[in-house]
This record gives C-alpha cells, sequence and structure tokens, in this order.
C-alpha cells in the first residue's frame, strides 16, 4: 500500500495496518501481548473507541485473541513442552515474546525482584485489577506455583510493588531545613510516583491496603519534618492527612480507572473525550450553562502545584504553633 493510500485510513484501520505489519515482521511474535487500549491511545493518538474498534477488528481477522485476566495476544501462541529441561534439569519456559525473546528462563532462576518488576510492569499497563499471580506467571512464562516460593500471596505482593516504588523515589536526608521545601519536595515525590503509578493511589492512601517498609519510611520523613516545628506526632501525622488527601484526590482526578475489553486505565482528558457525546446530550437541556461554557477540561497536572502552594499556606498556622491551636487537630469532636 502507498503511502499516500495509508494516510486515507480511517484512525482505526490505520492503527490495524500498524499492528498487522508488526505481526507480520515478527516484531509481535506469537504468544506477545499487544498494544492494550490504553497504549494505542497514547501511540496513536485516538480515542478510546477507536482504539477498541481497531481491537475488535484484529480479533476478527483472527490475528489476536483476548484471554482473561492476560490481555489481547497475537494468535497460536507456541506451548513450552514438559520435556524442556534446562541444564540442571530444570524445567524451562521461554521469555514472553514482548520482551524480545532470548535465553529460556527457568524457574528456579526467578527472583522475587523479577517478580515485583512484571507486576508492576503490569500494573502500569492494565492496572490493579487486572493484576494476579497466574497475570505475573504468564509474563515470566513460568508456572504460578514457581511465584509462590518467592511471594506468599497476591497481597503481599502488592506490598512489595507499593515498597519498590517508594524505594525508589526515597525523599532525601536529612530533609531541607525549610518545613515547607521539605514538604513540597514530599508532595512532589509522592505525585510524581502516582503519575507514573496510576494504580499505587488506591493502595497508599491512609485507609489504603497495604503497609510497607517504603510507605512508612515516607510518612516518617514528612512527620520529621513536622515535628521538628514543635508539634506532636499525633499532630504531625494528622497534618500529613491533610497533605496526603489532598495528593491522593488529585491523583484520582488526573486518572480515572476504566475498564473495557479486559484494558486498564484513561487519563483525564481522554475520559472527557470519551463521553462527549453524553456531555453534549446534558449540555441540550440548557440547565446548566456555567458548567458548559468552559472552554474544556481542567489540566489537574498544572493545578497540582497551585493547589499546592494554597494547601500550606493554610496549614502554616498549625505547623508553625501560630494564630491557632495545634491541640485542636487531636481534640475530640
Amino acid at each position: 500500500m502507498s503511502a499516500t493510500a495509508e494516510q486515507k485510513l480511517p484512525p482505526y484501520a490505520q492503527v490495524v495496518a500498524d499492528i498487522r505489519a508488526r505481526i507480520d515482521a515478527r516484531e509481535l511474535r506469537p504468544g506477545a501481548r499487544v498494544p492494550s487500549t490504553r497504549e494505542i491511545m497514547r501511540e496513536w493518538g485516538v480515542a478510546m473507541a477507536t482504539a477498541t474498534k481497531a481491537l475488535a477488528a484484529l480479533r476478527q481477522e483472527g490475528l489476536v485473541e483476548a484471554v482473561r485476566g492476560v490481555g489481547t495476544l497475537v494468535r497460536d501462541a507456541p506451548v513450552a513442552t514438559p520435556q524442556a529441561r534446562g541444564p540442571q534439569g530444570q524445567r524451562v519456559r521461554p521469555r514472553p515474546a514482548e520482551a524480545g525473546g532470548g535465553r529460556p528462563t527457568t524457574e528456579t532462576a526467578i527472583t522475587r525482584e523479577a517478580i515485583v518488576r512484571a507486576a508492576i510492569t503490569i500494573a502500569d499497563a492494565e492496572g490493579i485489577d487486572g493484576l494476579s499471580m497466574r497475570r505475573v506467571a504468564t509474563h515470566l512464562r513460568v508456572s504460578t506455583m514457581a511465584l509462590y516460593r518467592h511471594v506468599a500471596s497476591k497481597e503481599a505482593l502488592a506490598t512489595a510493588m507499593i515498597d519498590q516504588v517508594y524505594t525508589e523515589h526515597a525523599l532525601p536526608e536529612p530533609p531541607p531545613a525549610d518545613w515547607r521545601r521539605a514538604l513540597e519536595l514530599a508532595l512532589l515525590t509522592e505525585w510524581d510516583i502516582y503519575r507514573r503509578h496510576p494504580w499505587a493511589v488506591r493502595l497508599t492512601m491512609l485507609a489504603g491496603a497495604v503497609q510497607s517498609p517504603g510507605l512508612v519510611e515516607n510518612a516518617e520523613w514528612m512527620m520529621k519534618v513536622i515535628t521538628a516545628q514543635g508539634r506532636s506526632p499525633d499532630e504531625a501525622l494528622a497534618i500529613l492527612t491533610f497533605v496526603s488527601a489532598y495528593t491522593s484526590g488529585m491523583a484520582l482526578q488526573a486518572t480515572r480507572a476504566v475498564v473495557e475489553e479486559y484494558e486498564f486505565g484513561m487519563d483525564a482528558e481522554h475520559w472527557w473525550r470519551s463521553k462527549g457525546p453524553e456531555f453534549l446530550r446534558i449540555a441540550e437541556q440548557g440547565r446548566f450553562p456555567l458548567t458548559f461554557s468552559v472552554s474544556g477540561p481542567p489540566d489537574v497536572h498544572a493545578i497540582f502545584g497551585l493547589g499546592m502552594k494554597h494547601l500550606l499556606d493554610g496549614l502554616a498556622p498549625l505547623i508553625e504553633g501560630r494564630g491557632g491551636s495545634p491541640q485542636d487537630l487531636t481534640a475530640e469532636p
């Protein structure tokens, strides 16, 4: 097909043609996971409906198949035979094709770090709801039982994932002497974690699912900054609750979790675009003139810093012990 003809393809057909070409060129081999709805939206700059239509067309052509809990895979995936053995007699399964192939991975060579990093990769692409021990085992091309030698359960895996991302973004020691600069650094670091790993916000809120050493160390760092201003640990925890609620709440606004054809994740801009027809029907009622006079969806990333500034302005009297009673933070209502 000529370049001119390709340019005239509908957006979904262009995505289909590009993925089909990757399959034909063996860039995507049998068993490899093709780009998800979210990844198609980002790479080709199309809406969710277009990405979903492209995957449906590939399935209709018989090039791919949707596997629940795994994703959309290139058809005719080779199955590792039980007789395949490594040099010491251990079972061998190939590396996932999407990782570029290479030497086989032995089940006895799998490490806890490799399992945790694979789980983070899956959650980044598909959301925490798409994560399971079986899904990680499929990604690594090992048996599910091989994972349990290193990680006791899915809950333990989630804890290890949070610990990994917070350890990778550890705050500096000692903290900056200026409490405001220190808390800004902590909030921006956490904001960066949520932007890189949107699934993490559901696990790290104070009432979240996990408590890991890395997460507790992050909280300890901020409490150290606040108590250095003369506040008690209880008062520091109350202030930490304020600032953490702001960061996690803004993160939930920035990334909305969506499930569509086993694909997970949609940023705020694409969510607004996907809801265009629904918004239009509501706007036509004429009952909400202010809401529908805005120029577009709010840029959550841009306003995060502004909101953080005003939040810390408001908390300054409590943190510094002026213009109010810090004891009010821990008093019974």
